[in-house]
């Protein structure tokens, strides 16, 4: 009896605690298949550099665009595009362009549950203590689905703070 009781009472510790987390699904998954936000973008497989560029003027970036048989389809819905924007080496910046089907948007309201929808932008958001992901038409036949790391964007803003710090510190 001691030992049921007690399994029971860690049962419950332990899915309180995780409740308090207060993570979602989005962020549980942290990205799309297995390119995770944060992770470097040299692990991704078939990832090839496509340009460098400046995120909002101020920080170097890099452009990268995936080509990979485990990400051609979504079930069955055909992947025309993944591209991938990197600060540092890591991901903060899922693009993924599909072809347009009702039953991507059922799904991600399966998993993520009810999104937001944005009546200025004409999108639908899913948004995670970490990350969001955005879901909007890209065209007559074609879907956006666009996950943005917050911890890295976090991390750029910390950067230039940084930089910003070490000019005053050099007058």
């Amino acid at each position: 009896m001691k030992i049921q009781s007690l399994t029971a009472a860690l049962f419950l510790l332990s899915y309180f605690t995780c409740a308090q987390d207060g993570l979602t699904e989005l962020d549980k998954r942290n990205g799309f298949k297995q390119i995770k936000m944060g992770m470097p973008v040299d692990s991704v497989p078939g990832s090839r550099l496509k340009k460098t560029f400046t995120e909002k003027g101020n920080h170097p970036a890099e452009l990268y665009e995936v080509v990979h048989p485990d990400y051609q389809f979504i079930g069955e819905v055909k992947i025309l595009k993944l591209e991938l924007k990197a600060y540092r080496g890591m991901v903060y910046e899922i693009r993924v362009l599909t072809e347009k089907d009702p039953r991507l948007m059922k799904a991600l309201e399966s998993n993520l549950g009810p999104p937001a929808y944005d009546v200025r932008n004409k999108r639908y958001t899913w948004n995670g203590k970490n990350l969001s992901l955005s879901f909007r038409p890209a065209g007559k036949n074609d879907l956006e689905l666009l996950y943005v790391s917050y911890v890295i964007h976090n991390l750029m803003k910390e950067d230039k703070k940084q930089k910003v710090q070490d000019i005053a510190d050099d007058f």
